[in-house]
């Protein structure tokens, strides 16, 4: 408990010298007002303009090889930032399967964490979608028989008479291919916006990316934000599936009933009622054709709609392990929810910390929060700590160490093993 006083006491003082300073920074504060301090409530009064991108790129992605395509990316940015300002930009990565969309711009409430890092922190802030995801090309993913045949019984009859062999029997997307496209995204926010380098927050399956990514080129690397990364020590290459496609299906209910074991759920009220509907539209929003097909929602009466399914590309991951991690060297910053299980023992945070080069790390576990943190009630101490740590280098006054975030949003340090 006087440790726990201590620190707080420490950090709060560390604020107060910050507002000395800086009359507008930003402080992580109890969980309820950090509620209240949403993005549709913010002090500033500049509109967050919406702009599309549609950036060009030679594709390095074996089924569309050579071919120029064009990768979508979002931009939110507030109106007054660039007259004259400093600017920060931000590109938001999504992970294995949820579009960046659904993922970081949820529009529900104070849950759109894009809108809060452009809006409070005056950024100006980037999400993208790979080759396979979203609204980026998807080649080879139109055709439904380019499932494993264990799933296409979902396809059956809509849009599928029966099962069938795929045209392309094939994965779709590499770790090479994926750091192509954050290459050529990168080096494009970099010209339009005249930034050296960007800060790059990632979900998940996102570390594959951002962290050899930031190795390969920390010139252009602000820093990073792992957000429940996927990491492991010893990794060194994902085995190819036994039946090779370039997509698999994932259905409402592998996001949100199946998959508890691995995205923590238990403790009351982890989420807002009905915030699934919420998130599975917005999935559905960004796949105009998986929406389409499938059966209707279980218990819908005979004709109805279908329920829709979330067509997941398929990836080789290669190389981010103890040996790359070790290479980091820019400002990094790592955050997961205490219920997140480590995706089957693959989520080795604490080594990753220990691993970065760089003095300027922060660690953070936050109680009552999964892997979907960001659906969650405690996307507020996410919210907050991402915008803190973007925009000073610091959280709570502090630029280094391991620390707990409780439900009222107060630090206490990560206890030794």
């Amino acid at each position: 408990m006087n440790a726990r006083r201590s620190l707080f006491a420490a950090w709060l003082a560390a604020v107060a010298l910050t507002a000395c300073r800086e009359p507008a920074a930003p402080r992580v504060v109890a969980a309820a007002s950090l509620r209240k301090e949403g993005p549709e409530e913010d002090n500033s009064s500049e509109p967050v303009a919406t702009i599309d991108h549609w950036v060009p790129h030679i594709s390095t992605v074996s089924a569309n090889a050579g071919e120029l395509v064009r990768l979508f990316v979002r931009e939110r940015v507030r109106s007054d930032i660039g007259d004259g300002k400093p600017r920060e930009a931000v590109l938001m990565i999504h992970g294995r399967s949820v579009p960046v969309l659904a993922g970081m711009e949820l529009k529900h409430g104070d849950y759109d964490w894009a809108l809060w890092l452009a809006r409070s922190g005056g950024f100006d802030v980037f999400m993208l979608d790979f080759q396979g995801s979203g609204r980026s090309p998807r080649p080879k993913m139109d055709d439904p028989c380019n499932v494993p045949k264990a799933q296409q019984r979902l396809l059956i009859p809509n849009p599928l008479q029966a099962t069938c062999s795929p045209s392309y029997p094939f994965t779709l997307n590499t770790t090479r291919s994926d750091l192509d496209e954050l290459d050529a995204v990168v080096n494009y926010i970099r010209d339009l916006r005249g930034v050296e380098k960007v800060h790059l927050v990632g979900w998940s399956q996102a570390s594959f990316r951002m962290g050899p990514y930031a190795v390969q080129h920390p010139d252009k690397v602000a820093s990073l934000f792992f957000f429940a990364p996927i990491f492991n020590t010893a990794f060194q290459r994902t085995p190819p599936p036994s039946e090779p496609t370039p997509m698999t299906l994932s259905t409402r209910a592998d996001v949100f009933t199946r998959n508890v074991s691995t995205t923590g759920w238990g403790c009351e009220d982890q989420r807002e009622p009905g915030i699934e509907d919420v998130v599975w539209a917005a999935i559905m929003e960004n796949d105009e054709l998986g929406r389409t097909w499938g059966p209707p929602p279980l218990g819908a009466p005979e004709g109805s709609p279908p329920e829709g399914v979330m067509r997941v590309r398929q990836v080789i991951l290669t190389g981010w392990n103890a040996e790359v991690a070790s290479q980091l060297t820019v400002p990094t910053l790592i955050i997961r929810g205490e219920l997140d299980t480590g995706l089957g023992g693959r989520q080795d945070v604490a080594e990753l910390y220990r691993l970065v080069k760089n003095e300027n790390k922060l660690r953070f576990t936050v109680q009552c929060a999964g892997h979907f943190m960001n659906w969650e009630t405690q996307r507020t101490a996410l919210h907050q700590i991402s915008k803190e740590w973007i925009k000073h280098g610091r959280v709570g006054g502090f630029d280094h160490g391991e620390f707990r975030v409780d439900s009222e949003g107060n630090l206490t340090p990560e206890p030794t093993p």
